[in-house]
């Protein structure tokens, strides 16, 4: 019951942050130079057709005027009608949603099955070879820039060996999954890195704390001592690392997904925006705000499992 009300509490407090993000976004857009008309007249323009498609779009109207209309269709869950792809928003948002989420879900995956035996390995191994060699991975991971590492992957992978696509989204869930591997691990590439040298810091620290002393004195097993005392509470300050990562991966698919020509959300705003379609950036905006609020939710409640001396709802 208790976690219940730490939930609702918490929702409660998301929607103020949500309502911010709706109007920065609104205004944002209306900030950048041109309109939607423009964009989808281009070039050659011929006033009077402009003026009309203005009109149409509820252009000329008001910023207030607009940004009532957009809040009243919203609050009826109308997210309104794209300008450059002409169908619902909610329809285009839906049919974009899983290749960013399952691209984004791939990256967390690389980097749980990656980082965190090589974190645990060198900071037991601390100073050895196996600790040496991952720290310098780790440093490679936060020098090298995602869209290089995107590229040489599809160089190495996609155009020499062939093994994996260069682009797009496939038919099937395993074409799905082979366009998801590059992309994948390159958006966890830097992630991983992050999250090894978290690990690794934090199991030496364990590590040399009086509470694994003590569990040896009893004479606990290692295995015991490894997971049961160092690798929980090594991993206690890494959840809220990784669902800061988690989220930045989110964000960094706008870059990815660009890159690997995959159909997803990031794709969508980066086109949206260039074709100032503005009710398509403010959903994908939205959709990335609730998002992020949501992980971070799920982050306190794992944390309150994984550290039980932290109870939801607790004032700090």
């Amino acid at each position: 019951m208790e976690t219940f009300r730490y939930i609702v509490k918490r929702v409660l407090q998301m929607i103020p942050v949500l309502i911010i993000a709706i109007i920065a976004i609104f205004l944002l857009m209306r900030l950048l130079p041109g309109d939607a008309a423009l964009a989808t007249l281009g070039d050659k323009i011929d006033p009077k057709v402009y003026e009309a498609l203005k009109e149409q779009m509820g252009l000329n109207a008001s910023l207030w005027t607009q940004f009532t209309v957009y809040v009243s269709n919203l609050v009826q869950g109308d997210l309104g009608s794209s300008t450059i792809y002409k169908m619902p928003v909610s329809q285009l948002i839906a049919s974009r949603m899983q290749v960013t989420l399952c691209l984004a879900l791939t990256a967390t995956i690389f980097t749980v099955i990656v980082a965190l035996p090589l974190g645990y390995m060198a900071g037991v191994k601390k100073d050895k070879l196996p600790d040496v060699l991952t720290r310098i991975f780790a440093l490679i991971g936060l020098a090298a820039p995602s869209f290089w590492v995107g590229l040489v992957l599809l160089i190495i992978f996609g155009v020499n060996l062939g093994i994996f696509p260069t682009s797009g989204w496939g038919k099937t869930w395993p074409e799905h999954f082979e366009a998801l591997i590059l992309p994948g691990f390159t958006l966890a590439f830097s992630s991983i890195a992050v999250v090894i040298r978290n690990v690794r810091n934090n199991v030496v620290d364990v590590r040399n704390a009086d509470y694994v002393d003590f569990g040896r004195s009893k004479g606990l097993s290692s295995w015991v001592i490894s997971t049961g005392y160092v690798l929980r509470n090594a991993l206690i300050p890494t959840a809220t690392l990784l669902s800061m990562r988690i989220i930045g991966m989110l964000s960094g698919s706008v870059i990815i997904e660009n890159i690997f020509g995959l159909p997803g959300i990031g794709a969508l705003l980066v086109q949206s925006v260039t074709g100032r379609d503005y009710a398509t950036v403010q959903a994908c905006v939205m959709v990335f705000v609730i998002i992020t609020l949501v992980v971070n939710l799920v982050t306190d409640i794992l944390y309150s499992v994984l550290d039980h001396r932290i109870k939801l709802g607790d004032e700090k």
